[in-house]
């Protein structure tokens, strides 16, 4: 089982520095009829936007998602899903790196292009 950890070993407390994504287009979508409630996906979450609320999975802050997908894969009941792997995480860090707003390329405005956003 994979789990996102700190470079001091310790799993990750904290979001990744703050970094944000593009708004309102992740596909982080759960079903908490799914869940189980086992907290997995709260401590593999490196954004830490995931917690449990009445033993079910809530999104806190679907914004900060960057569709990494260790919720994903780490969760056994396929209560999360998230389409990973689109170059959404790799925005959010060069973002963070150049001291600008995420972009990943697709030149969404208004409509979600079918590249990355859609």
């Amino acid at each position: 089982m994979f789990f996102w950890q700190k470079p001091n070993g310790k799993n990750a407390g904290t979001d990744m520095f703050g970094l944000r994504y593009l708004k309102n287009v992740t596909t982080l979508k759960t079903y908490p009829g799914k869940c189980t409630g086992c907290g997995v996906c709260t401590l593999v979450c490196p954004q830490q936007i995931l917690k449990l609320q009445d033993k079910k999975i809530l999104v806190i802050d679907k914004d900060g998602c960057m569709e990494c997908g260790a919720c994903q894969r780490n969760c056994e009941f396929d209560a999360i899903r998230v389409r990973a792997g689109v170059g959404c995480a790799a925005a959010v860090i060069q973002g963070a790196l150049k001291k600008t707003e995420p972009a990943c390329g697709c030149s969404c405005s208004g409509e979600k292009a079918s590249s990355c956003c859609g």
